[in-house]
Order: structure tokens, then C-alpha cells, then sequence
């Protein structure tokens, strides 16, 4: 299965079309505010990972394009200044290190790729990240393939590159077991094979740091990791984990 090497026109055409490529609160900020924003205006770590405080506000009160005029005189971040404010100063208003004097470098591409991501990708110096969005074909697809998606689980893709080809994917996502969310990281080779399954963050559900079945993954392809058994921790983490292998072949396959 060569599936990564005919992504490279799809995501070049995503540079032309963003509007297409973008996902809805991306879209939303960037009419309102005039610039795509980095998805660590919403995120701690980058898309997939734990919500910070505008991301926090701006699910609570509605996720929609009204949403920004009732969250805009709030202070998300803490700094000092209104969400509105940074926002339009390009200052992160989702991180108190990023003020309108200082807003950083949240908007470089560098800055678009986690740090976690980078390092499962050594010598990587060119990455196009790629928004995945769920059509209703998309999880009526997933469905037929034993994997259970909604549009709340649309994502973003790291897709690295080396000589101008893909080299692989990344991908962040939760896992919820008994109430608790934890955060993976799944990595793939260019035909989509897992290449490793780790924790990223798991404050909230410590047990997943000590699970060993994650090895059990490496070689399998993406979208054929079987239906677990039971209903323990192992099992809601082979469930995310075939959730989120499904969710990259939907989205990749046809590019």
C-alpha cells in the first residue's frame, strides 16, 4: 500500500485552498481576526493535546463564530490583556508567555509541530501539517471499518518530509478510561504503518504511563489494528488507537 506518496499534491493544493484545509475554529479565527492562528491558540502542545485556557473558554461558550465577541474582553491567559486584544496583535491568547509587547514565535512553522512529534522524526527540518475533518462519508466510512468517529475528532496530521517525499505521520489523540483523559502519540511510516505508539501527556490517567500494550502495535497497519477485548485500560487504549489509525487512512486515502 503506497498510500503517502500521492498526499504531497493534496497538501500542495491545501497552500492554495486553505479554507478547505483549515479546521472550523482555524476557519473562524482567521475571518475574525485576519491571520491562520497556530493550533496552540486552543491547545497546550499543539493539536490533538489538552485544551489550554482560550481553548477551555472558547468550547464553554459555543465554539462558533459568535463565540469570540462573548470570550473577547477575557483575559484566558492571564497576562493582562483581553483575548481580543492579543488576538489582534498577534499574541497567543491562550498563553501567558506570549504578550502583546512579546508575542513570540507561536506563528512559525517551527512552532506548528510539537517538540514530541520533532524528536520521533530525528533530522526532520520540513513539515507540512494537514488538517483532518470529518465528513459524514468519512465517519460513515470509519463506521464500515469497525472505528467509531465524529466530527470531535477532527485532528491535525503531522505529516513529515524528507527529499521532498512524506516520510511518515504523526498523531496526537485521547484516551478516556473511566472518566480520565490521557493523550497518545501514534506514529506511522509512509505506507502508514505504525512505527510507535507512546504517552504524551497522562496526568489524569497515570495508569496509561505503565501500560505494555503499546508494543503490541509497532508493524501493524494504521486502519487494520483489531477491535480489543474486554473492557479494561488496555482496551480503551487499543480503541483510541484503532480510532485514530482509521481516522488517518480515511483522511489519506484518497490524496
Amino acid at each position: 500500500m503506497r498510500l503517502l506518496p500521492f498526499l504531497m499534491g493534496s497538501l500542495l493544493l491545501g497552500a492554495v485552498l486553505p479554507a478547505q484545509a483549515m479546521p472550523a475554529f482555524a476557519r473562524a479565527y482567521k475571518q475574525q481576526y485576519g491571520y491562520m492562528p497556530s493550533c496552540n491558540a486552543c491547545h497546550t502542545e499543539g493539536g490533538g493535546t489538552a485544551l489550554n485556557g482560550f481553548g477551555k473558554a472558547f468550547k464553554e461558550a459555543g465554539k462558533n463564530d459568535a463565540t469570540f465577541a462573548r470570550i473577547a474582553a477575557a483575559d484566558s491567559d492571564g497576562d493582562g490583556a483581553a483575548n481580543a486584544a492579543e488576538a489582534q496583535g498577534k499574541a497567543n491568547p491562550g498563553d501567558k508567555a506570549s504578550t502583546l509587547k512579546q508575542p513570540g514565535n507561536w506563528l512559525d512553522m517551527a512552532s506548528l509541530i510539537p517538540k514530541e512529534v520533532q524528536a520521533r522524526f530525528p533530522g526532520i527540518l520540513t513539515w507540512m501539517p494537514r488538517d483532518a475533518i470529518l465528513t459524514p462519508a468519512d465517519i460513515a466510512t470509519a463506521k464500515s471499518m469497525g472505528a467509531t468517529l465524529s466530527a470531535a475528532d477532527e485532528n491535525t496530521i503531522y505529516v513529515p518530509v524528507k527529499d521532498q517525499h512524506p516520510a511518515g505521520t504523526a498523531l496526537i489523540f485521547p484516551v478516556t478510561f473511566q472518566g480520565k483523559t490521557g493523550f497518545l502519540l501514534m506514529t506511522t511510516d509512509r505506507a502508514l504503518k505504525i512505527t510507535g505508539v507512546s504517552v504524551l501527556h497522562a496526568d489524569k490517567l497515570p495508569a496509561a504511563k505503565s501500560s505494555k500494550v503499546y508494543a503490541s502495535f509497532n508493524g501493524q497497519q494504521a486502519q487494520t489494528v483489531p477491535a480489543p477485548k474486554g473492557s479494561d485500560l488496555d482496551a480503551a487504549i487499543t480503541t483510541a488507537v484503532k480510532n485514530a489509525g482509521v481516522l488517518l487512512y480515511v483522511r489519506l486515502k484518497g490524496a
